[in-house]
C-alpha cells in the first residue's frame, strides 16, 4: 500500500504496455446480465443486489468478510471468471501488437499465483514513506494504514516472489526511470 504500484503501472502504459486491472475485471465479471452475477445471487441471495439489479458490494462484503467459507465460495465463483477475462484481454492486446502486457493483481503474493506469470514486478518503499503517502494522499490515519498493512504480505514475502523489485523510496521520476529500463529490457528480449 502506497508503495507506488499505480505510478509504475501508469508509466508502463505510457510506454506502450497493455495494462490489465484485476479489480476492474472483477467488477466486469459481476455486472448485470453476466453469469458471474447470476452465480453470486444464486449463492448469496437477492439481498446482495441493489434496486437496479447491480451488485451491492457493501452488502456482499458484509457477508463474505464475516464468514471465511462464504468468502471462499465467492472466490470460487469470481476467480475463474476473472482469470478467463484476463486471458481474453491479454489475447486482444497481443493481437493489437502489444509486446508487453502488465497485469495489475492486488494481493498476488497472498494468493499464491505468482508462478502463472513470466515476470513479477514488485514496487517497494520504506514503511514510513508509505505511511506518510497514505496519510497525505489518501487521507488515512496512521492506525488505518497499520491495519491494512498488517493484513497484507510483508515486503520480504513480496520480494521473494519478485523477478524485479523497483525502489520507490525517492521521486516518481526515479521510479519511472526504473520502469523505463525494465520495459526496454523486456522489448529487447529474444
Amino acid at each position: 500500500m502506497a508503495a507506488g504500484k499505480s505510478a509504475a503501472l501508469a508509466r508502463f502504459a505510457q510506454l506502450g504496455a497493455a495494462v490489465t486491472d484485476a479489480d476492474q475485471l472483477a467488477r466486469e465479471v459481476v455486472e448485470p446480465g453476466t453469469a458471474g452475477l447470476t452465480a453470486v445471487v444464486q449463492r448469496f441471495g437477492s439481498g446482495v443486489l441493489k434496486a437496479d439489479g447491480s451488485l451491492n458490494r457493501p452488502a456482499l462484503g458484509a457477508v463474505v468478510f464475516a464468514d471465511a467459507g462464504a468468502r471462499q465460495d465467492l472466490e470460487a465463483i469470481v476467480h475463474p471468471l476473472i482469470q478467463q477475462r484476463s486471458s481474453q484481454v491479454e489475447a486482444q492486446a497481443e493481437l493489437k501488437g502489444n509486446a508487453v502486457v502488465v497485469h495489475d493483481i492486488p494481493l498476488l503474493a497472498e494468493g499464491g499465483r505468482a508462478s502463472e506469470f513470466d515476470q513479477v514486478v514488485v514496487v517497494q518503499a520504506p514503511l514510513e514513506v508509505r505511511r506518510q503517502r497514505a496519510i497525505a494522499e489518501r487521507g488515512m490515519t496512521s492506525e488505518q494504514f497499520d491495519a491494512r498493512v498488517m493484513a497484507q504480505a510483508t515486503d520480504a514475502e513480496r520480494a521473494a516472489i519478485a523477478t524485479h523489485v523497483l525502489d520507490h523510496s525517492g521521486s516518481v521520476e526515479d521510479l519511472w526511470a526504473q520502469v523505463d529500463q525494465l520495459y526496454h529490457a523486456w522489448l529487447d528480449r529474444p
